[in-house]
């Protein structure tokens, strides 16, 4: 077939075409963490739905190419699929579950990690006089027509066809490695002009922060000191801002306030704490910074469906083969 014959086969690919091509990708190379790795990409397949575990996510783009999960973000909590992907600017705690994993592909899905030097290289090249392409610029609705920028405040963004080519093309590459030092740059920086020009623009310019950045000042504190009784006046001020400022901020780049953000991180720990080093919940729940058995009782409730007790006790064996050897680590 000659070039006129492929571009017209490439036009007429969808984003769900595209996104199949991702999927196949995926299920033949999840195994391979070291060559994903090369890519800045996580790679996941899993055979069945699994329960919720907490994740922290690092700046990146998440996607999921079959199947459908469960994310909690702060008080978000929904299920989706390949009909979006998620955006994190800053280190993101979240609690998400397989829940479908359908034959013959179940669940796919893969993590690409956000290099914050590119992403500041590539919106400055597309700011300059003759950069030729506008950040934000609108998308392609669920019928094919366009859709107005979108403000980046939604947890999921919106494919495009020219950002699912992108990705497609560079997950592609794992079947390539020989090409990888060389298209790898090439690409990586082509996904990066196509998700600023989607409705998650924002937040990907959210991950190029300098030291003084407010958002991740807040989050590394709340991190290295979790059991310090943190409120919003005392971060603000340890962080050298207003009130107002940071819950805006925060708000912006992670979609929860400060507060949320905390109790996500402490009953995350928490969870670890009593899994993988076998401590009690009263010892867990005082180690990272509550103050009420009760009180942490209710919100890991809240977010895990049992009783601490209960879901450490189930997780430890979910954790386990027959033989007894842990499972292996699955990101998803």
């Amino acid at each position: 077939m000659g070039q006129t014959g492929h571009m017209d086969e490439a036009a007429a690919e969808t984003i769900s075409d595209r996104l199949d091509r991702v999927a196949d990708v995926i299920a033949r190379r999840a195994a391979d963490r070291a060559l994903a790795a090369r890519l800045g990409l996580r790679l996941s397949h899993v055979t069945a739905p699994t329960g919720l575990s907490y994740q922290r996510y690092t700046p990146s783009l998440s996607i999921v190419a079959a199947g459908r999960k469960r994310s909690l973000v702060g008080d978000d909590d929904r299920v989706w699929g390949r009909d979006g992907f998620l955006i994190t600017p800053v280190d993101l705690p979240v609690v998400a579950g397989v829940v479908e994993a359908a034959e013959p592909r179940g669940f796919l899905s893969a993590r690409w990690e956000l290099s914050p030097i590119v992403i500041a290289e590539v919106a400055a090249a597309m700011a300059a006089p003759g950069g030729g392409v506008r950040t934000g610029s609108g998308r392609e609705g669920p019928g094919g027509g366009r859709e107005g920028p979108g403000t980046g405040r939604e947890l999921l963004g919106t494919w495009t066809a020219p950002l699912a080519d992108a990705f497609a093309r560079l997950v592609a590459l794992l079947d390539e490695p020989e090409q990888i030092a060389v298209l790898g740059p090439l690409v990586t920086r082509e996904v990066v002009v196509r998700l600023l020009q989607t409705d998650q623009a924002p937040r990907v310019l959210a991950t190029v922060a300098d030291s003084d950045a407010v958002v991740p000042r807040a989050v590394g504190l709340m991190t290295s000191r979790m059991a310090e009784p943190w409120t919003v006046e005392a971060l603000a001020a340890a962080v050298r801002t207003s009130q107002p400022t940071l819950f805006r901020r925060f708000k912006d780049a992670t979609t929860m306030t400060p507060m949320q953000y905390l109790k996500r991180l402490r009953l995350g720990e928490a969870r670890h704490r009593m899994v993988v080093l076998g401590e009690a919940a009263a010892q867990a729940a005082t180690a990272v910074g509550y103050r009420s058995a009760s009180h942490f009782s209710r919100d890991y409730r809240h977010v895990y469906g049992r009783t601490p007790a209960a879901d450490a006790a189930s997780v430890r064996l979910q954790l386990r083969s027959p033989e007894g050897a842990p499972v292996p680590d699955v990101d998803h």
